[in-house]
């Protein structure tokens, strides 16, 4: 059975509600891992002419988050990045996905950025989703075709993103 953008929306919004920690987020992968795996929800919300690169599919009018759909059609390799003061949930639906986990070496302030040095990568596969807590420093590198499903606990357009640097 195909899940529907407001069906995921609902189970989000009720895993949020009964339990807005990092453990709950954890659950929310879950969600976002059967969603992967339903072929006809990613032909309906993943497409290039409507996700190149990012679209928010959804947003959520009492809680804030979004699910958004991102298509890349050529490598992308990001830089380290965290949310700001948001969380995130990466789900990938097509492609492989090297993900690299930073640390934190130099705290930055004001115009100072925040200094950076890998921690551990990793690849993320089909039917992957991976929690990034607020504050956690990482980068996507994508050499093809990668679609996923991204869970925002805001939406990423209206934030500010922290200063950060590779050292």
């Amino acid at each position: 059975m195909t899940t529907t953008l407001e069906k995921l929306a609902a189970d989000i919004r009720a895993a949020l509600k009964a339990d807005p920690s990092a453990a709950g987020k954890q659950a929310i992968c879950l969600l976002v891992e059967k969603v992967l795996h339903d072929q006809a929800f990613i032909a309906a919300h993943l497409t290039a002419e409507q996700c190149k690169p990012r679209k928010v599919l959804y947003e959520d009018p009492e809680l804030g988050f979004c699910i958004c759909g991102h298509v890349y059609e050529k490598p992308a390799h990001g830089q380290p990045h965290d949310h700001g003061p948001s969380w995130a949930i990466y789900g990938l639906a097509v492609g492989d996905t090297e993900m690299t986990d930073w640390r934190i070496v130099q705290k930055g302030e004001g115009t100072t950025p925040t200094l950076v040095s890998p921690a551990k990568s990793y690849v993320m596969r089909p039917g992957d989703a991976h929690f990034y807590d607020v504050g956690v420093v990482h980068s996507p590198k994508r050499d093809g075709l990668t679609k996923l499903v991204r869970i925002e606990g805001e939406n990423l357009d209206n934030i500010k993103r922290s200063n950060i640097k590779a050292a």
